[in-house]
């Protein structure tokens, strides 16, 4: 409704991307309506930070199922679309591949499925390279506001000194409008990408105004 109240269109599909049958239907709805696809983001994903020995091994499939079958399950589907436009972009919320233990020590699960979303990233933006087809991930300097954070995170404490998803949807944007054949197999992070469009003031970005910058929690992974 908002999308459409600004003048856009829109296609409100309920979608589990861990069943194939779903992903391809939502992709059938959105080629017969819009006539094609652009850009795909993978942004579904499932997180549980509990050690070894204290996750089940329900949550961990889940988020294997979720985080990297789910980005994978997607991209190849919409693949063959993605081939048709003039500028096609894959873009994942996934982390820079930073594969060291104090990323793992604490939440090996949860670690392995989300540097399994940037995986795709590494090796998709080369095995697709000669298609025009841009393969790319961003990820959050800072905490963002979701309801992850407030519930799993760290709650209100955490949300105060977070920064809302806008400067993550102007970060995707900057990306998205980019040359998909010279702009490929980058791991972005939304400030830094920012700040090469020129942006150097990110106040309207906090949740709280009266949190400095200097006060933000830097999120998972950086």
């Amino acid at each position: 409704e908002e999308v459409r109240a600004l003048g856009g269109q829109a296609l409100p599909v309920v979608v589990d991307i861990r069943f194939e049958e779903q992903v391809e239907a939502a992709i059938k709805q959105t080629v017969d309506i819009f006539g094609g696809i652009d850009v795909l983001i993978n942004n579904a994903s499932a997180i549980n930070l509990s050690g070894t020995n204290s996750v089940n091994m329900k949550t961990y499939d889940l988020m294997h199922s979720v985080n990297t079958r789910g980005t994978f399950l997607c991209s190849k589907l919409a693949i063959p679309f993605l081939t048709r436009s003039e500028n096609p972009h894959v873009l994942n919320i996934a982390p820079p591949l930073n594969m060291e233990a104090r990323w793992f020590q604490n939440n090996v699960a949860y670690t392995m499925a989300k540097f399994g979303m940037s995986m795709c990233v590494l090796g998709m933006s080369e095995e697709f390279a000669n298609l025009g087809i841009a393969f790319n991930a961003l990820w959050p300097k800072t905490t963002i506001a979701t309801a992850a954070v407030a519930n799993i995170v760290g709650g209100e404490h955490v949300l105060r000194r977070s920064r809302s998803a806008k400067i993550m949807g102007d970060a995707a944007h900057s990306i998205l409008i980019r040359e998909s054949t010279s702009f490929s197999g980058n791991f972005c992070i939304d400030e830094d990408v920012l700040r090469e469009e020129g942006c150097h003031d990110f106040s309207k970005y906090r949740v709280d105004p009266a949190i400095t910058e200097e006060e933000l929690f830097p999120d998972f992974f950086i």
